[in-house]
């Protein structure tokens, strides 16, 4: 996709201005390090196809744009040391190469810059854009702590889980597009259609997330294999495994489940009753159902059908990724 390659250089550029310089490099140098890996950014890509879309100065966008991407990264470094996680896009981690406090430090610097980089706005824009942002960051901690929670919560319900990847993983994608849009100047129904478009999408891509964790190709994906499983995950995997599983096979999952180990045999044997309730099949249904809903909202949007078509391109070439 020849758009996603425009969007992709345009935020390599500005990354490349906006390198840190400052001191103390064992600070600094750490942000720059997550941040250099890149992965598609594509959270900063929505930033700047939303404000495409909407007739919007994309110069006005750049900033923000970067702004997201290192508010995402900043999620990634503390969610590594929640997770325990040795990569993050086939490298170390941060807090596997400095240490915790380091990935801590260097986590909350670069929430900080993101922060910094709304201030060229306009007074309006830059309050409208602020108030969806810092909502957007208590969402998903919140999204996190319910995620810790299930760990260790007997009784995860669809319903639970769904609100946990919307806050988690949809809001973010969400706030993207509505913060492009807004620095636009779009329209307040569009700008929200096109935030719920984002949503479902960011949950389609978490529940992909979780169906590659399980049975994705481990060197393309770049984590470590059935990592949800070894973290106690309650993803939708093993809540489709749970509803569609025998009783023995429930009794299963609970006793695996009930231990937070490295044992081999437990990957096995959850995979095992994985495959015979067929949650992969189900999981990718999900996805499909996720992404029609948003291609939905799209719809909506009164503007002409050539301009919306890289955001339907997107959103397929999203969840068909293989890493």
């Amino acid at each position: 996709m020849e758009f996603l390659d425009r969007y992709q250089q345009i935020v390599a550029d500005a990354i490349a201005k906006y390198t840190f310089k400052d001191k103390p490099e064992e600070l600094y140098e750490p942000m720059n390090y997550i941040i250099s890996h890149g992965g598609k950014r594509l959270r900063p890509i929505m930033v700047l196809m939303a404000c495409d879309l909407f007739g919007g100065n994309l110069n006005e966008a750049i900033k923000p744009a970067l702004a997201i991407e290192f508010f995402h990264n900043f999620t990634l470094i503390h969610d590594d040391i929640m997770d325990e996680a040795p990569l993050r896009r086939n490298k170390p981690t941060i807090h596997t190469l400095h240490g915790i406090n380091v990935g801590i430090l260097s986590g909350d610097g670069l929430m900080l810059k993101a922060y910094k980089f709304f201030e060229d706005l306009e007074p309006e824009i830059f309050k409208a854009c602020i108030r969806i942002f810092t909502h957007t960051g208590l969402l998903l901690c919140e999204g996190q702590q319910y995620d810790i929670n299930f760990e260790t919560q007997e009784n995860v319900t669809f319903d639970d889980y769904i609100r946990m990847i919307t806050y988690k993983t949809g809001v973010l994608s969400a706030s993207s597009f509505e913060i492009g849009a807004l620095i636009a100047k779009a329209n307040f129904k569009d700008a929200k259609a096109i935030f719920n478009f984002g949503k479902h999408i960011g949950i389609a891509f978490q529940i992909m997330d979780d169906y590659l964790d399980v049975f994705g190709d481990q060197a393309q994906f770049g984590k470590k294999h059935a990592g949800d499983i070894y973290e106690n995950k309650k993803t939708v995997l093993y809540l489709m495994a749970r509803e569609h599983a025998t009783e023995e096979e429930r009794k299963e999952l609970d006793y695996w489940y009930s231990k937070k180990t490295d044992n081999i045999d437990k990957v096995y044997g959850v995979e095992k009753i994985f495959r015979r309730t067929k949650v992969d099949e189900k999981a990718l249904r999900l996805i499909e159902k996720h992404n029609e809903i948003g291609q939905s909202y799209l719809q909506k949007i009164d503007i002409p059908e050539e301009k919306k078509k890289p955001f339907a391109e997107l959103a397929n070439y999203l969840l068909r990724r293989e890493s």
